[in-house]
């Protein structure tokens, strides 16, 4: 009867088959171990596809927001158009409610050799410029009224319509009826291009200018300003109110149930969706207190509360990776309680608070839910003062602009979104280098 379970080595001997079946085993983990490795890889390849893809779409979208078309031609300040009868001596809003678009209506004119008689050529050259140019004018005027009567080399920009058109975002070829520029309009643009007195300069008026209802002249401004108001406000709530309760939880609280009830319920509110902490604001800071709606101080404390549970939770975390040896050798030379977290515990968890904190700010940046609730998408021109004025954020004023029927509000998005990015990645950045900064190892 032949044994299955043994064989013969080089020299006839028998031998077991275990160390066979033992290396078949190990090809197997080998492979197993190559097989998880190729998985991760393909992993990561796949979030870096798809991560790609989205930069990819938003840069290529909206690294044209920039950049803005903008004319530059001389313009006659006809007195008898700006202040017929010379009243502004008299009644100064004589200069406010002038006509001031006809008179680059009339500059195009000329430069472009269109007779005044031809009217449909004349409405057309009305929408050839943007509307904003009433309130350049009018600045201009009113700041120096000996200009009137003379002739002022102007800077101007486009309408969003010739501004899409010179950037090549509208497809010329397609018939005339259905684009919103004109064979007409085209050719002038292509004769005031080839004079250079057509071209793109920086948009400073994306970072500049507020509210419009014009895609050319809006801007970034009062969202910038209101953002920077909120992120105040939580730094200056979140986290102290934040530190001070993870180190009392942490350092000095008796382990018990209400203790193990409070750290279950901060575990949960950070996983609470963020509109709920926007119902919660309009509750209670609106229709209780009666705060003004659509005001920094609103937004900020929304966000305070909604940020307090990752700090808590990350300086938590910081102050439990603090070896127990320094708390040990602090008490062992005779210092309190307090001065062992403070002076010694504090600052060596600093580096993960630090980190924590600016990771918590940067996910308040972008949040756009809890705005909405308290009426943070307001029409908002001008820039606010303080944090009661009415003002809005960046992730709020993207979302209005995705929400607007004009083509070239969509470049506008694209652009706000690679501010707002860069915001976030500059935030992140910081809290790494923080973080390597001031950290020690064990």
């Amino acid at each position: 009867m032949s044994d299955t379970s043994l064989t013969t080595n080089s020299t006839g001997a028998p031998m077991s088959a275990k160390p066979a079946r033992r290396d078949i085993g190990i090809k197997r983990r080998y492979a197993a171990e190559r097989r998880f490795r190729l998985y991760g890889v393909l992993a990561i390849a796949i979030g870096v596809f798809f991560l790609c893809s989205l930069l990819f779409t938003v840069f290529s979208n909206g690294y044209t927001a920039f950049w803005q078309t903008t004319v530059s031609i001389p313009v006659m300040l006809d007195e008898k158009t700006i202040d017929p009868g010379n009243k502004r001596a008299e009644d100064p809003n004589v200069l406010i409610t002038a006509n001031y678009p006809i008179l680059v209506r009339n500059a195009l004119a000329e430069h472009l050799k269109v007779p005044a008689s031809d009217k449909p050529a004349m409405r057309e050259l009305g929408k050839f410029y943007s509307d904003g140019v009433r309130v350049q004018l009018r600045q201009m005027v009113m700041d120096n009224p000996s200009l009137i009567g003379t002739t002022q080399n102007i800077k101007f920009l486009a309408s969003a319509d010739i501004d899409s058109a010179f950037k090549g975002q509208i497809d010329l070829s397609v018939a005339e009826t259905n684009r919103k520029v004109s064979d007409r309009q085209v050719t002038w643009m292509n004769t005031l291009s080839e004079q250079s007195v057509m071209g793109q300069s920086f948009n400073t008026g994306l970072f500049l200018n507020g509210a419009s209802s014009r895609p050319e002249t809006s801007g970034l401004a009062v969202a910038f300003v209101g953002s920077l108001y909120m992120m105040l406000i939580v730094l200056c709530v979140a986290l102290p109110v934040g530190v001070a309760a993870s180190i009392y939880l942490e350092e000095f609280a008796k382990k018990n149930r209400f203790t193990d009830l409070v750290e279950v319920n901060i575990n949960n509110l950070a996983a609470v969706p963020s509109i709920v902490f926007g119902l919660l604001g309009l509750a209670v800071f609106i229709n209780l207190f009666g705060w003004p709606r659509s005001a920094s101080l609103v937004g900020g404390l929304v966000l305070s509360l909604m940020t307090l549970p990752t700090i808590i939770i990350a300086t938590r975390a910081a102050l439990r990776a603090v070896p127990p040896s320094i708390r040990d050798a602090a008490l062992g030379l005779g210092a309190s309680k307090t001065q062992v977290v403070f002076h010694h515990v504090l600052p060596l968890a600093a580096p993960g608070i630090l980190t924590g904190t600016i990771i918590g700010l940067a996910q308040a940046l972008g949040e756009t839910a809890p705005l909405l609730l308290i009426g943070m998408v307001a029409f908002v021109a001008n820039v606010p003062v303080s944090p009661l004025d009415p003002a809005t954020a960046l992730p709020v004023q993207i979302f209005m602009w995705a929400n607007e029927a004009e083509r070239a509000f969509g470049e506008r998005t694209s652009g706000a979104i690679i501010v707002l990015l860069a915001f976030l990645a500059i935030m992140n950045i910081a809290a790494i280098i923080l973080r390597r900064r001031f950290e020690r190892r064990w």
